[in-house]
């Protein structure tokens, strides 16, 4: 990459950016006020692309040794701190919160299809018995109390549903009608019609749902997933869908992922899958490129940066 077109002032920070260097980051970091760069020892920050390359995020890590701000590519870090890189001494932000619209969006459309019961009808070859639920005035808990979860309240505004938000501190939750704490999860998957899963993957949340919270759930209420397939035991699921513990899953993400050709989700009437695609590339590489200069600019600013990453929390 040529960087020596544009000299950069003194107070203008050098970003490396890897493992590649498209386009849309290099722009979005001039945006932002800094100058473009190779992953090197003179970085002042790296914003990294790849979040499945852990080795060459290592690696980067020990060459860019004085970079101090790491930009991460997606909201969920869990692969980063699973391999032990996220280091306290240096400043972490994640894409937490930057695709959050589109996430939210396309999880209030799940539960609309499956109270709707679009999976029979879309495969239906004959008229069929009028069915289907409207979500007005329907009981909603949503685990989670982050970006998700705030675009996704203010979309449900309209419905008039009563929204529960199931997090780790209790703190009320703007358009919620109660927070609880995860301890008391149970009670607030007792009553709810759609239960949505937007909250980041940590040891603590994995398989944070199984056979018992799901027999906790309604046997109408639809489980709907747009965080990490990991989040739930996909055995318990299979079992409580085949036996109708509960009304229907819509998953955009599975464990394992890809869902396997032939699993069995993929034939029964009461689950939807979306092959993890709430935020696609095309809408990824905006809203990232936007983060990109947000906080490239308040680095150079010495403001606080948008999406924090707690390394001791992992998220």
């Amino acid at each position: 990459m040529d960087t020596t077109a544009d000299p950069r002032p003194d107070s203008r920070p050098r970003v490396a950016i890897g493992p590649h260097h498209p386009g849309f980051a290099e722009r979005a970091v001039r945006a932002g006020g800094g100058e473009p760069a190779d992953v090197d020892a003179a970085a002042d920050a790296l914003v990294w692309l790849d979040p499945a390359d852990m080795d060459g995020l290592r690696a980067a890590l020990a060459t860019a040794q004085s970079a101090r701000w790491v930009q991460l590519p997606f909201a969920g870090v869990e692969r980063v701190a699973g391999a032990g890189l996220l280091d306290p001494a240096r400043e972490w932000t994640s894409a937490k919160g930057a695709y959050a619209e589109p996430v939210a969006e396309h999880a209030l459309m799940l539960a609309l299809a499956g109270l709707r019961l679009l999976p029979r009808r879309i495969r239906a070859t004959s008229w069929g018995e009028a069915a289907g639920v409207s979500l007005y005035e329907q009981p909603v808990t949503i685990l989670g109390g982050g970006g998700i979860t705030t675009c996704l309240v203010r979309l449900l505004a309209p419905f008039r549903v009563p929204v529960t938000v199931v997090r780790r501190q209790p703190d009320p939750f703007p358009g919620a009608v109660r927070t609880v704490e995860t301890s008391a999860m149970k009670e607030a998957l007792a009553d709810a019609r759609v239960v949505f899963l937007a909250l980041a993957l940590t040891p603590s949340t994995e398989r944070i749902i199984g056979a018992a919270q799901l027999a906790a759930m309604r046997p109408d209420a639809w489980l709907v997933n747009v965080a990490r397939g990991r989040h739930v035991d996909t055995d318990a699921l299979v079992a409580a869908l085949r036996e109708g513990t509960i009304g229907g899953a819509a998953l955009d993400v599975t464990d394992p992922e890809p869902l396997p050709d032939g699993h069995p989700f993929w034939t029964m009437d009461n689950c939807i899958i979306t092959p993890h695609t709430a935020d696609t590339p095309e809408m990824i590489e905006r809203m990232l490129g936007r983060r990109i200069e947000v906080n490239v600019a308040s680095f150079a600013a010495g403001q606080p940066l948008l999406g924090l990453v707690d390394p001791a929390a992992g998220y």
